[in-house]
Formats: structure tokens, sequence, C-alpha cells
């Protein structure tokens, strides 16, 4: 899968949800490919890793941001403030 897309949908689908909405990383891979989106989701974590890490996005766990490279379990996506 193209990482680049992979971006544009992810910084899409938390766009959709608004300033204090948040995303989760399925939404995305279920935009790609709604039928076999299961497939894609440890290449849409890594990109959302890597875009949390590049500061493009947030990673939050019970709504409180959190480290991409230390994060463990489930996770929400949601945009920095003023990126909205």
């Amino acid at each position: 899968m193209d990482e680049a897309k992979m971006r544009r949908v992810i910084f899409g689908v938390t766009r959709e949800r608004g300033e204090s909405g948040t995303a989760c990383p399925s939404d995305a891979a279920r935009k790609i490919s709604p039928y076999k989106w299961r497939a894609l989701m440890p290449q849409i974590i890594g990109a959302a890793r890597r875009m949390a890490a590049d500061g493009e996005i947030v990673m939050v766990q019970n709504g409180q941001p959190v480290d991409p490279a230390t994060a463990k379990g489930a996770f929400r996506l949601r945009l920095p403030p003023g990126k909205f």
C-alpha cells in the first residue's frame, strides 16, 4: 500500500471528526478497503504512528495524547490544535 495514500486517508478521517473529535485507525483502513480492511491495519497503524511522530496528527488514549513510539494498545487519532 502506498504510504502517501494512507497518510491522506488518515488525515481525511481525522479532519472529518472535527476539531474535538477522534477517529479510529480502522476508519481509515475501511475507507481504503471496505472488505479487506483488517489486512491493512498493521500498515495503517504504522503510518499513523509516523504521522504522529511528525506532528501531523495526535495519538490519544483515554483522551490524552500519547507518545507514538511507546504507546501500547488501542488508540485514537485527532488533529493537533490549530490544524483544523
